[in-house]
């Protein structure tokens, strides 16, 4: 082997090394996990209300309106083309909910414990202690102004 082939080599091994160095610090932030459990429960929770909405909201609607399959029922015939819009309202019933449950959970629920959190802080005690630096600039102002 030459050496410019070893250098490459080498060169290759460091950029690979180099690569999975700058992954690890990505993916050990503590954002990046918080990222993902943040996903993983989101995932959990649309199923949740997908089956609240599938399950338990739709079938009421559909005792209520007439069709012989309740909502999955409601076609259009186009000719011999069939469009099964009752699926489609059921796909909007189910964002209306998952938005609504969202806006519940986030705007309402953490907008009130962020506001407890920063109630039970103690309001600062006046200003904060001056630096060795801000001290010795307020003595030499002082001596300045007695001139």
């Amino acid at each position: 082997m030459t050496e410019t082939r070893k250098r490459k080599s080498t060169a290759a091994v460091q950029s690979v090394s180099s690569l999975l160095q700058e992954f690890k610090k990505f993916a050990l932030k503590g954002n990046v996990i918080d990222l993902a459990v943040g996903v993983i429960i989101g995932g959990a929770f649309g199923k949740i209300v997908s089956s609240l909405v599938a399950d338990i909201i739709m079938p009421l609607i559909g005792l209520i309106l007439p069709g012989d399959k309740g909502y999955e029922g409601w076609k259009l015939v186009v000719g011999e083309k069939v469009i099964p819009y009752g699926k489609f309202l059921g796909e909007i019933v189910n964002f209306i909910v998952v938005a609504f449950a969202l806006y519940i959970f986030i705007v309402k629920f953490l907008g009130w414990a962020m506001r407890a959190k920063q109630e039970e802080q103690p309001a600062p005690a006046g200003p904060p202690p001056l630096t060795a630096d801000q001290q010795l600039l307020t003595e030499i102002r002082d001596l300045l102004q007695k001139r």
